[in-house]
């Protein structure tokens, strides 16, 4: 954690009007801690970039950082496999600080979502309307 925290990896945006860019917003109330990823994906499906900024404690830092690195060189299906208890284990979380791993996964799991909407913009819209 501490790692993570002090020498954070990969902190700033992308381009989130960007077609292959997808961005995840996610925030726990409980704490006040707000976690942005953002994730670039190349032509074949893989993410070849990964960008963070989160407003919240040093857990929260470190599990933002450990998945920007983590999602980095997978696919997209791959990356969703990420689960917040990996996040936690590798950081060694106590369980007072297991919800900042949660909202690390929440923010792939958003930043995939919103980057998948981009490639599909008319599907999703017609099947909203159905």
């Amino acid at each position: 954690v501490v790692d993570h925290y002090e020498n954070p990896r990969n902190v700033g945006s992308l381009d989130r009007n960007a077609k292959n860019v997808g961005t995840g917003l996610v925030g726990a109330p409980a704490c006040g801690d707000v976690m942005k990823l953002q994730v670039e994906v190349d032509e074949n499906g893989r993410i070849v970039e990964a960008r963070f900024k989160t407003f919240g404690c040093g857990s929260a830092i470190a599990s933002s950082s450990l998945a920007t690195e983590w999602v980095k060189g997978k696919t997209v299906d791959e990356a969703l496999k990420i689960k917040n208890t990996d996040i936690a284990k590798e950081l060694c979380l106590p369980p007072v600080k297991l919800h900042c791993s949660m909202l690390a996964e929440d923010a792939i799991k958003a930043a995939l979502a919103d980057y998948k909407l981009k490639q599909h913009p008319k599907k999703e819209e017609s099947e909203q309307k159905a």
